[in-house]
């Protein structure tokens, strides 16, 4: 498969009264064609900031893009004019928002809210467009679609207003699909029929999909690949398999000791990740994790650490390796040495 979109080094901030918040600062990733890929970390992390700023619908002013790249199909979307952007988003690339309520206009009925993207985008006319807004109405699980397709968002539930939202998504076929914790509002039953229901599409439509969320829980079994971030900056990525079955930096088995469980694997009581996030306006010069960290040296409050490979397709941002509580040695410097300088034995 090959790269649909390539994020290099992408830098949002937001100036307010007291600072600069560097809400993302200089992250780097990608997605491939058909993937599906998972952004965690707990709220103010900067993963929901960096999908805005790939759509480009950070808000300028407070915000701003400072630097980076966004490549999506061999283009820098940040080069982009807005008329060309709008013409991206919604037919190549389409976000699912966090709460339906809020994204779906109020005083628009459904039919008018699905019909635009097909019209502005796909060139059909009224009656083509309320035709497939049907289609895509059904397609999603939403029951007597002719008879609901002029209803407004008021008159349906928040797992209706969000198969909505997805409908609204998928309208044009776009080649990439955001969710933004598409399930954060729902209760557990109807979240794990959105997460069933966006597997299935996916495989039909062959998309690749960006799945955010600060639930580890929920993304197991959807995401082949997962990207941890952390006060603006990305510590962790691993395919999903290996995230979940060997978490290497201290924050994602903090993250992971958090989550509930129902099988024998989890029989001590949960454990929280003590502390809070670092001021982003004056982030500390060695890694943001440190003050929250058990498994600090004196080199991870001085040196921030950047990411490094430590197996197939898994790297971290961390100076330490967890599973032998020494920091981890750099290549070409054997770990004594390191050991010297940090005053491990």
């Amino acid at each position: 498969m090959g790269v649909l979109l390539q994020v290099n080094n992408l830098q949002t901030q937001f100036v307010t009264g007291d600072g600069v918040v560097k809400a993302v600062d200089g992250v780097t990733w990608h997605v491939s064609e058909g993937e599906c890929l998972g952004i965690v970390g707990e709220s103010g992390c900067g993963k929901s900031v960096s999908l805005l700023s790939v759509m480009r619908l950070i808000p300028m002013p407070p915000g701003q893009i400072a630097g980076g790249e966004i490549i999506f199909e061999g283009r820098n979307l940040l080069e982009l004019h807005e008329d060309e952007m709008r013409r991206v988003r919604g037919k190549q690339m389409a976000m699912i928002f966090q709460d339906p309520m809020t994204s779906l206009n109020p005083v628009l009925t459904i039919n008018r809210q699905i019909s635009e993207a097909l019209m502005l985008h796909m060139g059909m006319n009224s009656e083509q467009a309320r035709k497939r807004a049907i289609e895509l109405m059904k397609m999603v699980g939403i029951p007597s679609a002719e008879q609901r397709i002029d209803n407004y968002p008021h008159q349906f539930s928040g797992g209706m207003r969000q198969r909505v939202m997805i409908a609204m998504g998928l309208s044009c076929q776009p080649k990439l699909l955001i969710a933004d914790e598409p399930t954060t509002a729902l209760d557990v039953t109807i979240a794990a029929q959105i997460i069933e229901l966006v597997k299935n599409l996916r495989k039909q439509f062959g998309m690749a999909i960006i799945w955010i969320t600060h639930d580890l829980g929920i993304v197991a079994g959807l995401t082949d690949r997962m990207i941890v971030m952390y006060a603006g900056h990305l510590v962790e990525t691993a395919t999903t398999k290996d995230l979940y079955g060997r978490p290497s930096h201290p924050y994602t088995q903090g993250l992971l000791k958090s989550v509930p469980r129902l099988d024998e694997a989890r029989k001590e009581r949960l454990v929280p990740i003590d502390g809070l996030p670092p001021d982003l306006i004056a982030l500390p010069p060695g890694c943001p994790f440190e003050p929250r960290c058990t498994f600090s040296k004196d080199i991870c409050r001085h040196e921030r650490p950047k990411l490094r490979t430590i197996g197939p397709d898994h790297q971290i941002a961390c100076w330490v390796d967890v599973y032998v509580e020494q920091p981890r040695a750099e290549i070409g410097q054997p770990r004594a040495e390191i050991g010297q300088q940090e005053g491990v034995a």
